[in-house]
């Protein structure tokens, strides 16, 4: 979150870094990926009309059916032959129609269905009733014609006659309706439907086991109530209206293109896992190890136990991470290899211009080689037990107890590298002018600003890396040597001072 610590760095602007591979194979499969990508974009666009503001209909229907039909002797008219329907935007048109007219409750044979079809009273059973019959059985065994006896029920006399249906003739449907969007665009839609029933045949088709069935009831005179039944083949129509209009607008268009924009990043994503996958063998391992080290750059997430160790002698540095419940000296850590940083102020080839005769005789030197023991004197401290080199401090903090040695032997500071490249006064001195050229050097404070400026020559030299100055670990022996050159006034000392 450093990024948002201060109103300067709010002013800041951060781009992507990008990693540039001159191949023709990978350039052509990214443009023929590009251009595909691009004609299904256009495609829709022009297809699907995403360039236009859609907007769903509000409509309301208006429907009238007009014509007359004649059925023998019989004219029907529109109040006839339509019938409303209790649904919304719903009616029903008669083609086809059975008429029984004069029904009264009586008792009469029953219309010759299968299970009505009888010889004898024993064939009828009173009570019993049929699904398909059109009333209770009697009992009685009766003639429904001269040829054909039926049993006697109970219903509405005479039972209707399964004749067939009279043909009617053309009729038109006219539809009308307006609709409405919700930009207040108004529009009227007719709509006529001609209905010829002489060659649509599936209108004509008589079903005599469906239908829609309704009577007219009226009393005579005599108060004796009769009725008409009337069975009705015809068409239901539910009017359903529907649609979408559109208009050419510029933001439906510009959020198209933004939202399409990521399909171009396919091209990359697919030849990335082509190179790197091993599952698909299209580049050798060379290739592959060759791409990966260009385009990814590994690195450690923060942690709160991150150290970073380095000892003369031995070649690598050490990373611990991970809390300390022993000495440090004897913790075992992993191997990192760090990026140097060949920017640091520090560079050799600046202090060869300011030291033009040590410098050279310095470069001879190899700092990652055990040191020649010269003879060392016993320190007038108790050696620590965690200590290889003899000129370690005692300390309780586990963080601090760390030799610049693995095993015994010399310790790094009394070597002529480290007496130059950390203690030496002048090249300190030329590092921290170098860094503020108007710097007082006969300040009280100076020998502070020399000491921890050993610190991080310390650091810089040892570990080659700047980035690493907050988390990398200073040895007590080269702690105490750089303080015992560069004392402090009071005699306090808060060691190198941490980036959080």
């Amino acid at each position: 979150m450093a990024a948002f610590c201060s109103l300067k760095n709010l002013c800041e602007y951060e781009t992507s870094k990008v990693v540039r591979f001159q191949s023709v194979s990978y350039g052509s499969l990214k443009w023929t990926f590009h251009m595909i990508v691009f004609l299904y974009v256009c495609y829709v666009l022009v297809t699907d009309k995403r360039y236009q503001k859609k907007d769903s209909v509000i409509s309301s229907v208006h429907t009238k059916v007009k014509g007359v039909v004649q059925t023998d002797s019989r004219i029907w008219d529109t109040a006839e032959y339509t019938i409303p329907m209790q649904g919304i935007d719903s009616f029903f048109v008669i083609t086809n129609i059975i008429m029984t007219e004069n029904q009264f409750q009586s008792v009469c044979p029953e219309y010759p269905i299968a299970k009505a079809v009888c010889s004898s009273d024993v064939s009828c059973k009173k009570g019993h009733m049929n699904p398909q019959s059109n009333g209770i059985q009697t009992g009685r065994c009766v003639n429904y014609n001269a040829t054909i006896k039926t049993c006697e029920v109970s219903a509405w006399c005479p039972v209707e006659s399964m004749k067939g249906a009279p043909v009617a003739e053309s009729w038109a449907l006219r539809l009308t309706g307006t609709v409405t969007w919700t930009n207040g665009s108004i529009a009227a839609v007719h709509s006529t439907v001609f209905v010829a029933l002489m060659t649509k045949r599936r209108l004509n088709t008589l079903d005599t086991t469906s239908g829609k069935r309704f009577a007219k009831y009226y009393k005579q005179p005599s108060g004796k109530e009769e009725r008409t039944l009337i069975k009705a083949y015809g068409i239901r129509f539910d009017i359903l209206v529907f649609g979408t209009a559109g208009q050419f607008n510029i933001f439906e268009l510009l959020v198209y293109t933004g939202s399409v924009l990521s399909y171009f990043g396919l091209a990359q994503f697919i030849i990335d896992f082509l190179i790197t996958s091993y599952t698909y063998p299209c580049c050798k391992e060379s290739i592959k190890e060759y791409y990966f080290r260009k385009k990814c750059e590994s690195a450690l997430g923060p942690k709160w136990t991150l150290m970073y160790v380095s000892y003369v002698d031995d070649p690598h540095i050490i990373l611990v991470d991970k809390p300390l419940r022993t000495s440090l000296q004897n913790v075992k850590g992993e191997i990192v290899q760090l990026q140097k940083d060949t920017g640091a102020f520090t560079d050799t080839t600046k202090l060869t211009a300011h030291y033009p005769i040590r410098v050279p005789a310095l470069a001879k030197a190899h700092e990652m080689q055990p040191l020649k023991s010269e003879g060392q004197t016993s320190p007038p401290h108790d050696r620590p037990a965690w200590c290889c080199c003899g000129k370690c401090h005692q300390t309780e903090s586990f963080r601090e107890q760390l030799c610049c040695r693995r095993k015994e032997g010399s310790c790094i500071t009394t070597s002529a590298l480290f007496e130059q490249l950390v203690l030496s006064r002048s090249a300190l001195e030329f590092i921290l002018l170098y860094k503020e050229p108007l710097l007082d050097l006969n300040t009280e404070t100076l020998n502070n600003q020399l000491r921890h400026c050993a610190y991080r020559q310390y650091i810089h030299w040892r570990f080659g890396s700047a980035e690493v100055e907050s988390s990398a670990l200073i040895p007590s022996c080269c702690r105490w040597k750089i303080r015992e050159t560069y004392p402090s006034e009071d005699g306090k000392y808060t060691g190198l001072e941490r980036k959080n």
